[in-house]
């Protein structure tokens, strides 16, 4: 098993622990688009080496081990988008890409020299948190757009959903990270929230859009 598949596998792993402690085969299967067979192999594999707890027929678990080698492999990911960002001046819509081959470099030092050119930030270009070199991640205290009352007042923090195309819809709405909103109107009957910053005085969000932005209550 060459170490990119491992690594990716435990990313995987850690994304879907973050939804559900107890993951199927068929979970995993879909995260990383391939056959039940092949994650079967996989698993076992991963298993041998102490990173995820497997039985036949019973839920797949990442254990603490696993859990720390895939947050490594997450830290290196988010430092690469925000050196990408910030220090190459990519789109935050460009950066992931390119990081998910950065990621796998195995070099510590390549990774320290680039946090410590940026000034060690904590969050990457989609206000994700960036792992510190124990693989802790702290957890920031936001809440989704779609969770907010009427004429509240919020600052938008981060993205949940880093996917180029609703990058590029922010981007022609000049809606970027650390933007003050006031959320004017929330229709009922499909939840769509309307929203006024200093760049659009009215911006109609559908609850899909809204529900993947992330927000923190001034």
């Amino acid at each position: 098993m060459s170490s990119v598949i491992k690594e990716n596998y435990l990313k995987a792993l850690f994304f879907l622990s973050e939804k559900d402690s107890e993951i199927t085969l068929t979970d995993l299967g879909k995260a990383m688009q391939v056959s039940k067979p092949t994650v079967n192999d996989m698993v076992k594999k991963l298993g041998s080496k102490g990173w995820i707890e497997y039985t036949k027929y019973k839920p797949l678990k990442i254990t603490s081990e696993g859990k720390k080698a895939a947050a490594l492999v997450i830290r290196k990911h988010r430092i690469s988008e925000m050196f990408l960002a910030q220090i190459m001046g990519f789109g935050w819509e460009e950066v992931h890409e390119i990081a998910e081959e950065l990621e796998h470099i195995k070099s510590d030092k390549f990774f320290d020299r680039m946090n410590e050119l940026m000034g060690f930030p904590t969050v990457d270009p989609h206000g994700s948190p960036i792992p510190d070199k124990d693989g802790n991640i702290s957890k920031p205290n936001h809440v989704p757009l779609t969770t907010v009352s009427e004429k509240s007042e919020v600052i938008f923090k981060a993205i949940r959903d880093s996917s180029s195309e609703l990058l590029l819809f922010l981007n022609k709405k000049n809606l970027t990270l650390g933007t003050e909103i006031i959320v004017s109107e929330i229709e009922p009957f499909d939840n769509s929230i309307t929203i006024t910053y200093t760049a659009q005085p009215n911006l109609h969000l559908s609850h899909s859009v809204a529900l993947h932005l992330m927000v923190e209550k001034k």
